[in-house]
């Protein structure tokens, strides 16, 4: 076909003085369709196309057309293949078949040109916040299983025709109760009213048979009038009339269907999870719609206070059988209402029985008519009174709970069929007054077994059972107390890091501790510190005099009763930490190896009781160095104030000392004192004095000066002081001590910091 360019492009060329064939060659023309378009003038799409109004061959249906017409003006539906199907057989052997598709045409252009007028469609122009529409639409052919079951249901389409908002229900009949259920769903999940609500002719809201908006049933005009609204009704047969809802079906379902094949699966665990996935799927599809929406939401009616009851009320009487019949279905209840009227209360997907305003029985609800669903445990207390009515009772198939039960009555029947029944009820009895699931397990045992399923081999198996599962046999695990143990220890630790400069505590290492009174050992050394101190982690203690702060109740109690150590030991040969007292703490650095008292005294000092002399405790290199580990080799008494780091005393490093050990007093728990002319390293017999070499001035503890303005803890306060602030008071600034170092225990020139 020649278009418009190649034209075009001819003229260029014929303008260029080219030859007319070689133009046209060169334009893909060919020459004489060239001299054409030369000789017009005018471009191919200039050029009209003249219809011709003669046939090319002779018309077939000349003869019969006039009959054929005429049957077309009678039956304006019949099809032009009815018409053909119709000249064959009366005309044989006349008409081809491939003379089909001729007629078909001729009477379309009948139709176009003489037929009668088509219906008329109407837009209509759509007010937001005014009309919604509604209805049913049937789900089956979306092959939807719920746990591998096929799942037949509908969806109730709830539409806004202005925004085209829509939502759903899942249901099972086009009853009134799922109409209810479905539309107040709607209206709540949107959050208004509109003004008009338009259905089809469904039974539900309109009766068969009537005409207009009048003629709606008393519950749905209860309904209605209930949220505010005003109903509409189609005509019958007239689906386009309710058009927008009409055409969501299609545009839905199909979503739907592609929602389906994109999650790779048709089947869903339980109901709740498709009605999950069909609620994403309606946010999905009005995402795009919420510009329109929130036109429609200010104008739209508030909603009632409450929602109506979805359900319909029949009252039925119980009868002989225990059931009753609703709706053309029978359901089971309990024996003892048998004789009594009853309310059944019909759902969506329920069926509730009410007595004397109690709910007494919740049923699912039956699909169709001629259904039955009765519960073994409402008449087996009868039931296993009389067993022979089981064989042929109407409603025995309901009596199987599972396979299980059924495989065994099979069994029965085959082994002893005389006993069949009363076997099998007396074990459907256990299973509603043991366990269900006990029984069929039982059931499943014994079947694999190949033993008889008898009552008394259930029973037998349901007490084997009961008694592996008791639960009164409880056992419980010993407790490990190291697990709290270390649960102290870690909270010690963190105590002593926020408590560092309120206890006194050296370098921020944790102290150990015990209540006092309690008689243990002691735990021994811990590791060398970087100066090759040992840590004497804690000195275990008895209960101190009365009055004493930290000491127990016992006045009269031996200080020393709690360290039991024989003669010649070493104090790193014994265990567990302790305390002096409860408010008190006996522990050591690590660094230095200092014996702890109370707390609030600086640390490597102990104070005294009143008329007794302070003394200092400083220990020798740990393991490694010179001295056994954790040995206390020095307690003499303390010069002038010196704190820890600064120039303390000058003593001959051979020198020893004889002093009175302080624990011995029952004033102030502490150590066992040393016999005389020992060598400093083992504890003897309380009473006598504790001897060890003194320390080398590099290796001399922090030991606190006590003068007469700074007062041990035990002190009375009615001593001699002088006035003036404490050295320990932080708030004044007290003059250079000698060493040079400040009262916080900064290094000394040549001593390191210990």
């Amino acid at each position: 076909m020649v278009t418009d360019q190649q034209v075009r492009r001819l003229r260029r060329l014929d303008l260029r003085g080219l030859p007319q064939e070689r133009a046209a060659d060169k334009a893909g023309i060919d020459p004489k369709t060239a001299r054409k378009y030369r000789r017009l003038g005018k471009l191919p799409s200039e050029v009209r196309r003249m219809n011709r109004d003669y046939r090319t061959r002779p018309d077939p249906f000349a003869e019969v057309w006039p009959q054929l017409e005429e049957q077309l003006r009678l039956n304006p539906g019949l099809e032009a293949k009815t018409l053909f199907a119709d000249l064959q057989r009366r005309f044989p052997g006349r008409f081809a078949d491939g003379q089909l598709r001729t007629l078909q045409r001729r009477i379309k252009q009948w139709r176009a040109l003489a037929g009668p007028a088509k219906e008329v469609f109407f837009a209509q122009v759509h007010h937001p916040g005014r009309l919604c529409a509604s209805d049913f639409t049937h789900c089956t052919d979306l092959r939807v299983t719920i746990a591998g079951v096929p799942f037949d249901h509908l969806i109730y389409h709830f539409v806004l025709t202005y925004s085209n908002w829509e939502t759903g229900t899942i249901c099972f009949a086009e009853s009134y109760e799922s109409l209810s259920e479905g539309l107040q769903n709607a209206l709540w999940e949107l959050g208004g009213v509109p003004q008009l609500h338009r259905t089809d002719r469904l039974t539900a809201a309109i009766p068969p048979g009537t005409e207009g908006s009048a003629s709606f049933t008393q519950r749905y005009q209860a309904l209605l009038r209930h949220y505010g609204l005003t109903g509409q009704a189609i005509q019958a047969a007239h689906a386009h009339e309710n058009g927008d809802v009409e055409q969501s079906h299609r545009q839905f379902k199909r979503a739907l269907d592609q929602a389906l094949m994109l999650r790779g699966g048709r089947n869903f665990l339980s109901q709740a999870a498709y009605e999950a996935f069909l609620h994403r799927l309606f946010g999905q599809l009005n995402a795009g719609r919420q510009t329109r929406l929130e036109e429609e939401l200010p104008l739209l009616c508030p909603l009632p206070p409450r929602r109506l009851e979805s359900c319909k009320r029949v009252p039925v009487r119980v009868d002989r059988g225990s059931t009753i019949h609703v709706q053309g279905n029978t359901y089971s209840v309990a024996s003892r209402l048998i004789g009594e009227r009853v309310e059944a209360r019909l759902y969506a997907e329920r069926v509730e029985v009410w007595y004397a305003q109690r709910l007494v029985e919740s049923l699912p609800r039956l699909r169709g008519r001629g259904k039955h669903r009765i519960e073994y445990r409402h008449v087996i207390d009868w039931l296993v009174r009389k067993p022979g009515a089981f064989a042929d009772y109407r409603y025995r198939q309901d009596l199987f709970p599972s396979s299980r039960f059924r495989l065994a009555y099979d069994v029965l029947a085959q082994r002893q069929p005389e006993r069949a029944a009363r076997e099998y009820v007396a074990i459907l009895h256990l299973a509603a007054w043991r366990s269900e699931s006990g029984v069929e397990a039982a059931l499943t045992r014994l079947l694999e077994s190949g033993r008889p399923p008898s009552v008394l081999a259930v029973e037998e198996e349901l007490n084997r059972s009961d008694k592996a599962m008791s639960p009164t046999q409880v056992t419980v695990a010993a407790v490990d107390l190291a697990s709290y143990d270390a649960l102290l220890t870690g909270k010690e630790a963190d105590d002593g890091d926020g408590e560092r400069g309120r206890t006194g505590e050296a370098d921020g290492l944790p102290e150990g501790a015990a209540p006092a009174g309690v008689p243990v050992g002691l735990r021994g050394t811990g590791a060398s510190g970087a100066a090759g101190d040992v840590e004497l982690r804690a000195v275990p203690i008895g209960s101190g005099a009365a009055g004493v702060p930290g000491a127990s109740a016992a006045a009269d109690g031996a200080s020393a009763a709690g360290l039991t150590v024989a003669f010649g030991e070493e104090l790193g040969s014994v265990g567990p930490e302790a305390s002096a007292g409860e408010g008190g703490a006996a522990d050591a650095v690590a660094a230095g190896g200092v014996i702890r008292g109370p707390e609030r005294e600086r640390a490597g000092f102990r104070s005294s009781g009143i008329g007794e002399d302070s003394f200092a405790v400083c220990a020798r290199p740990g393991v490694g160095a010179v001295g056994s580990p954790a040995t206390v080799l020095d307690d003499g008494a303390a010069g002038a104030g010196v704190a820890r780091g600064q120039a303390g005393l000058e003593v001959e490093p051979s020198a020893q000392a004889s002093v009175e050990l302080r624990g011995a007093n029952p004033g102030r728990p502490g150590l066992r004192a040393a016999e005389p002319r020992g060598d400093g390293s083992v504890v003897h017999a309380v009473g006598g004095a504790l001897r060890a070499g003194q320390c080398d001035a590099d290796e001399q503890f922090a030991v606190l000066g006590l003068g007469g303005d700074l007062q041990g803890r035990d002190d009375d306060g009615g001593g001699d002081r002088p006035l003036g602030a404490s050295l320990r008071d932080r708030g004044v600034e007290h003059p250079q001590l000698p060493g040079g170092a400040g009262e916080e225990g900064e290094a000394r020139p040549g001593g390191g910091d210990r």
